[in-house]
C-alpha cells in the first residue's frame, strides 16, 4: 500500500505548506527577551580620573586578565579604547619583567 502511495506522487507524513511557513515565522522563548536591561559599561579610568597605569601594580593588572592569562577585550571590561591600549601595554611590560605570567592554568 505504501508503494502505491509513493508511485502516485504522494509522500508519507507530508505537512501542508502553511503549517511549515507558520512554524518558521513563529519564535518562542523560554524567557522573554530583555530589551535595554543591560548594565551600561563605563571606563573605570575615566570615572576615577586615573591618567597613568602602572605596569608594576600586578594585582591591579590581574583584573584585566582571564583565567588563562589572556588580556580581556574591551567589550567585557568596558574600558575605552585609549585606556585599553594603555592596559595592554602595561600588561605586556609586566610580563616582560616577570610580574605577570604569559600563560597559566586557572590563574584566579
Amino acid at each position: 500500500m505504501q508503494k502505491n502511495a509513493v508511485q502516485n506522487g504522494q509522500k508519507k507524513n507530508r505537512r501542508p505548506k502553511d503549517m511549515v511557513e507558520q512554524k518558521k515565522t513563529e519564535i518562542r522563548y523560554l524567557n522573554a527577551p530583555s530589551i535595554d536591561t543591560k548594565k551600561k559599561k563605563y571606563c573605570r579610568f575615566k570615572k576615577s580620573g586615573i591618567k597613568y597605569i602602572d605596569y608594576k601594580d600586578a594585582e591591579f593588572l590581574k583584573k584585566f586578565l582571564n583565567e588563562q592569562g589572556k588580556i580581556l577585550p574591551r567589550r567585557i571590561t568596558g574600558t575605552s579604547l585609549k585606556y585599553q591600549r594603555r592596559v595592554a601595554q602595561a600588561i605586556k611590560r609586566a610580563r616582560q619583567i616577570a610580574l605577570l605570567p604569559y600563560v597559566t592554568d586557572l590563574m584566579k
